[in-house]
C-alpha cells in the first residue's frame, strides 16, 4: 500500500454538503488508515466535525464573505506549507485545477472541467451530477482506491427506539430563506400536521435550531402543548440532535442538513421536496421517502438547474398536512 501521510480534502458548502462528503473522506481513511486528513472547509460548516473522527485538523476558508481572494490565497500558502502528499478538490469551477495546481501539492484530483483541468490535475474524473450527491463525490476517489461507501457514517450511537415517536423537525436554514430559496410547507401546514399525528395516536416531538424560531414560535401559538413535547432549545449541536433523530421511530423533515444525519443513521424519514431534486438528495433506499406535490410544473425540480430562487407561485409545495400524515400511516398502521 502506497505511504500517504497527509491528504487535504477540500469542499466548500453548508453542513449538508459536508454530511455528504463523509462517505468521500471515508474510504480515503480505509485505502489509507495511517494518513492525517484535513479538510477545508467553510466556517458555516465546522460543526461537521462534532460527527465524525475522521477528520484530524480543519482548515476554515470563508469563501463566502467579503475577501473571497484573500482567503483563497490564505489556503494556497496553508496547502503549500502543509507537507500534504495528496490533495481532493469538488467543485465544478474551472478554475479549481488551477487552485490545486498553485498548491504545489504533487497530487492532484478534481472534476474535469476541460483541458485545463486535464493538463494541471494528477487525474481529472469526469463530473456526473445526476446521481446521489455522495456518490458524485466518492467519484474524486476512484483514481485511489477501490472502496466504495454508499452512505454517510457518524459519530452517533444508536439508541434503542422510543415507541410510536415522530420526531418532526420543520425548518430549514435561514440563508436560504434569504435567498430566496422556499424548500419547505408553511407553518401552518407543519401545525396541522402534528395535530393530526396526535390524533392519529402517535407521540409527536417537535424539534428544531435557532434558524427555526419563528416557524416554531407560529406552531407553538397553533397547536395545543398538550398535542407534542416541545424540544426547541434542548438540542445544543447536531450531535445532540442525532441522539434525538437515533431514538425515534419516525423523522419528518424538509430538505436541510437534518435530513442527512437521519440518512447516516438509517431513520425511517420523510422528507419534504418541492424545488429541488430528490434523487441527487436522497439515497434509493427503502427507509427514506421524498414527499412530493401531484404537481403539473414542467420544469419541476427547477432550484440550481433552472433557477437560483423560487417561483411565486410554489405549485411544487403544495402539500397539505394529511399528504404528509398518510404517508407516515402507511407504515406505521
Amino acid at each position: 500500500m502506497e505511504k500517504v501521510k497527509k491528504i487535504l480534502a477540500i469542499n466548500f458548502g453548508g453542513i449538508g454538503d459536508e454530511i455528504f462528503f463523509l462517505p468521500t473522506l471515508i474510504s480515503l481513511k480505509k485505502q489509507f488508515p495511517n494518513s492525517l486528513i484535513t479538510l477545508a472547509l467553510e466556517p458555516r460548516s465546522r460543526s461537521v466535525k462534532d460527527l465524525t473522527d475522521l477528520i484530524d485538523e480543519m482548515m476554515l476558508i470563508d469563501v463566502k464573505g467579503k475577501n473571497k481572494y484573500f482567503e483563497l490565497l490564505k489556503l494556497v500558502i496553508k496547502a503549500r506549507l502543509g507537507g500534504f502528499d495528496m490533495v481532493f478538490s469538488s467543485g465544478g469551477n474551472k478554475l479549481i485545477s488551477v487552485l490545486l495546481f498553485l498548491t504545489g501539492i504533487k497530487k492532484r484530483y478534481g472534476y474535469d472541467t476541460g483541458k485545463l483541468s486535464r493538463i494541471l490535475l494528477t487525474e481529472a474524473v469526469p463530473l456526473n451530477k445526476n446521481q446521489y450527491a455522495c456518490a458524485m463525490y466518492h467519484d474524486l476517489v476512484t483514481p485511489v482506491t477501490d472502496y466504495k461507501t454508499l452512505l454517510p457514517e457518524i459519530n452517533v450511537s444508536v439508541k434503542d427506539k422510543v415507541p410510536n415517536t415522530v420526531l418532526v423537525h420543520p425548518g430549514v436554514s435561514r440563508l436560504s430563506v434569504q435567498k430566496g430559496m422556499i424548500k419547505t410547507v408553511s407553518a401552518d401546514v407543519w401545525a396541522r400536521t402534528i395535530e393530526l399525528l396526535a390524533q392519529s395516536g402517535k407521540r409527536v416531538i417537535l424539534v428544531g435550531g435557532p434558524d427555526d424560531e419563528e416557524c416554531i414560535n407560529k406552531i407553538r401559538k397553533t397547536v395545543a402543548a398538550d398535542k407534542f413535547e416541545d424540544y426547541y432549545g434542548k438540542t445544543r449541536s447536531l450531535k445532540d440532535l442525532g441522539e434525538l433523530i437515533a431514538k425515534s421511530e419516525i423523522f419528518i423533515c424538509s430538505d436541510s442538513a437534518p435530513l442527512h444525519v437521519a440518512v447516516a443513521l438509517k431513520v425511517r424519514t420523510f422528507v419534504i421536496f418541492g424545488p429541488t431534486d430528490d434523487k441527487k438528495l436522497i439515497p434509493q433506499a427503502d427507509f427514506v421517502k421524498a414527499i412530493k406535490a401531484k404537481d403539473s410544473c414542467s420544469i419541476k425540480p427547477c432550484l440550481w438547474e433552472h433557477r437560483q430562487t423560487t417561483c411565486k407561485s410554489l405549485d411544487c409545495l403544495k402539500i397539505s398536512a394529511q399528504d404528509i400524515v398518510n404517508e407516515v400511516l402507511k407504515v406505521t398502521v
